[in-house]
């Protein structure tokens, strides 16, 4: 992967996933994530600051991911950045910048939302369990 455009953050699932299938079969899973950020301002006040991301998966990641993600678990997620433009009705360009996962690990603790059995998977569906470690070559593309 180009380390130039490479995404990796750790937050909470906003949302439960939401899978859909093109029309040639495949699976394609959308979820949100909250990263939170916090620091000590100048004058000794605590701030804490959400940022929103979309994260999309493809293929048998997607499936995992609608199988044993929910809303409110913390996950780990890495893949590339990715952003799209559509005009709407009305002839208004929109932009919308993504996540396109190609790793998954759960870091929520078991009983938080799905079997924790599953610790860490790529988009081939390698589960690592124990291994917080995913090697490219595990990816077939």
């Amino acid at each position: 992967m180009n380390s130039l455009n490479v995404a990796q953050i750790i937050g909470n699932l906003t949302r439960d996933p939401e899978m859909k299938s093109t029309a040639g079969g495949q699976a394609i899973t959308t979820i949100g994530v909250a990263t939170n950020r916090y620091w000590t301002d100048s004058s000794g006040q605590k701030k804490d600051e959400a940022e929103y991301h979309n994260v999309v998966m493809w293929g048998k990641l997607a499936e995992i991911a609608n199988q044993y993600l929910r809303k409110g678990m913390k996950v780990f997620f890495q893949g590339r950045l990715q952003t799209r433009s559509w005009e709407d009705d009305a002839g208004i360009k929109h932009f919308r910048t993504e996540i396109v996962a190609r790793d998954m690990i759960i870091l929520s603790p078991k009983g938080e939302g799905a079997n924790q059995e599953l610790a860490a998977v790529n988009e081939s569906g390698a589960a690592t369990p124990g291994d917080l470690a995913l090697n490219e070559d595990d990816i077939d593309i």
